[in-house]
């Protein structure tokens, strides 16, 4: 145990982590983020590195940057017992940088400063450096300078992880009777079943050993273990300290918790439960989200494909939900609107499955006429009458160059910032204020990069539920309450989203024979209206050739009474909306 050390890699998003880590992108094995060029899950990797005569093992996590997989950057801490904070040379401190930092200080570890890029000569450096080391609070010569892509400074920050990091120590029963290891992640293999990625806090384990998942109570034998290199390479045996992977041939993802404790014991022990390790506590959902297969005939796939997700992801919530236009389908809970983003791309890219989703909806609390409190994820949920509503706010950090803060400031007109704070932190400024996770997960993202030209950053968090002000917005066409459509929106939007609402499905919904009558209502009352006209026949051109023009109003005529029973046949059958006009009008 003395010459393992157990560390992690925690930054703003795009600050080069995983170039650090190993080589561009060498890390990222998801096509996800080889496109978008960003970490989305943790990695572990296992480097065997020799220093001074000594053969050590380096057990390295690189994490993901941004705030919306902060889920698996708290993971990862639990894991280690030390972290380098990197920050790209050109960038300097970003909001992300400091909500980590936070986290990994709040965890106990030790933490190594280290700038990245210096290969670039940015100017500004040494205010860069001196920034970093602030933050630490430790000195400018403690805070590295390293090249993730020429390898400059590698060695030197290697080294003082050698030092500085302590070796692991036990959490666990410090006796060979017991085996306990947190699960911090997981993953689903054909032939291995479900896979567990654990950090080992007590005990040894072998192939062939009987465990058990404390949490679930699920009994295994084990299949295979080994570490990460990073493709999985087979050991014979696993003991404290170790980070790795066991394979425990179950099919069912359900029967595994990420958080949960693996078991082995000796002994006979009275009862497993009372070795459980107090580990990672599963993360709440606050976006909501209902996907759809393309294809009706592909349910039972997304259904498998959504089971196999969450495996790999233990902040999805998955439930069975329904759409009158769109069929049967699958409820979603998110951590963001990148984590929606994310998850919807890997079904189309990992599992060929093609998705219409509804509008992204946050979780409110509603007081009812009867004095109960409940909580509405589902927009189509939400009651008529209620006596009270409140929605969870997000505390933000943005960091500016001081030449934006008015503009960025000046998002409050747009979007209901609250409680706004200022701190100067060099030519940097550091905003702090409450927005409701509503706006946030609108496109506040876009627009602050957008009026930054791309310098400013982000970070929040879910801080409190505040008393608020909305009302259910549905969607009608031909009478027909379109359900995947309906929304929750704040009294002061509620005629421009309505109104752009109309205006947009006016353009995309195909004409018929009848009048289509496209309404959003609100609280019974029609908030906004379009109709799209009927398909007009050409009833020939009586006026030129010198024909009857009396038979041509009474064709007219007979053409009016069609379509009037057109419309009212169309008001008691089902309207047809195809799936590409929800697409496009969610786009947005």
């Amino acid at each position: 145990m003395n010459q393992i050390r157990n560390f992690c890699i925690i930054a703003h998003i795009d600050h080069g982590k995983s170039t650090l880590a190993m080589k561009e992108q060498y890390l990222d094995q998801l096509e996800l983020e080889r496109e978008r060029g960003i970490t989305i899950k943790m990695a572990p990797v296992r480097m065997n590195y020799r220093l001074n005569n000594e053969d050590y093992i380096l057990n390295l996590i690189d994490t993901p940057g941004h705030s919306d997989f902060s889920y698996e950057v708290s993971r990862a801490l639990l894991a280690v017992e030390g972290a380098i904070l990197l920050v790209d040379a050109s960038q300097g401190i970003q909001a992300q940088t400091l909500a980590n930092f936070h986290a990994a200080k709040k965890a106990g570890l030790k933490i190594i400063g280290a700038v990245n890029k210096i290969d670039l000569n940015p100017s500004g450096l040494d205010e860069i450096i001196k920034n970093t080391s602030d933050l630490i609070g430790v000195c400018e010569n403690e805070i590295f300078k390293v090249s993730g892509k020429t390898g400059e400074g590698v060695e030197e920050l290697l080294a003082a992880v050698i030092k500085k990091v302590p070796s692991p120590s036990y959490r666990g029963e410090a006796r060979g009777d017991f085996f306990q290891a947190l699960v911090f992640d997981s993953f689903y293999h054909e032939h291995k079943g479900v896979v567990a990625e654990v950090r080992v806090f007590s005990g040894e384990i072998n192939e062939g050993d009987s465990a058990v998942l404390i949490a679930t109570g699920a009994k295994f034998k084990v299949k295979e273990l080994g570490h990460f290199a990073p493709e999985l390479k087979v050991d014979s045996k696993m003991a404290n300290g170790q980070i790795g992977y066991i394979a425990t041939g179950l099919k069912n993802p359900e029967l595994l918790k990420i958080g949960d404790t693996v078991f082995f014991s000796r002994i006979p022990v009275a009862d497993e439960k009372n070795f459980a390790l107090h580990g990672y506590k599963e993360p709440q959902p606050v976006v909501f989200v209902s996907f759809y297969p393309e294809d009706a005939d592909e349910y039972e796939n997304l259904k498998d494909a959504a089971g196999k997700l969450k495996l790999n992801d233990s902040a999805l919530k998955f439930e069975s939900d329904s759409n009158e236009f769109l069929g049967r389908g699958l409820k979603a809970g998110f951590l963001g609107k990148l984590h929606f983003e994310i998850t919807a791309e890997r079904l189309e890219k990992e599992f060929n499955i093609r998705t219409v989703h509804s509008f992204p909806s946050v979780s409110y609390k509603v007081k009812t006429r009867r004095g109960d409190w409940v909580i509405i994820n589902n927009p189509k949920d939400f009651p008529p009458d209620y006596l009270e509503v409140m929605e969870p706010i997000a505390k933000v950090e943005i960091l500016t160059p001081s030449q934006y803060m008015g503009a960025v400031i000046g998002l409050r007109e747009i979007f209901r910032l609250s409680d706004l704070n200022t701190e100067t932190l060099g030519n940097t400024i550091l905003i702090t204020a409450s927005l409701p996770l509503a706006e946030l997960i609108r496109d506040f993202d876009d627009r602050l990069k957008s009026v930054s030209n791309g310098y400013a950053s982000l970070s929040y968090e879910i801080a409190d539920y505040k008393k608020t002000e909305v009302a259910k917005l549905e969607v009608l066409v031909a009478g027909h309450d379109v359900g995947g459509l309906t929304r929750i929106v704040h009294k002061d939007d509620l005629e421009r989203e309505a109104r752009k609402t109309v205006e947009r499905l006016k353009e995309l919904l195909p004409s018929q024979q009848f009048s289509q009558a496209i309404q959003a209502v609100s609280g019974g009352r029609v908030m906004a209206r379009e109709t799209i006209t009927a398909i007009k026949k050409q009833l020939g051109n009586f006026g030129k050739t010198g024909g009857d023009v009396t038979r041509k109003m009474k064709l007219w005529k007979k053409q009016k009474r069609g379509k009037e029973k057109l419309s009212e046949l169309a008001s008691k059958s089902k309207i047809e909306i195809p799936a590409r006009v929800f697409k496009e009008l969610l786009k947005k």
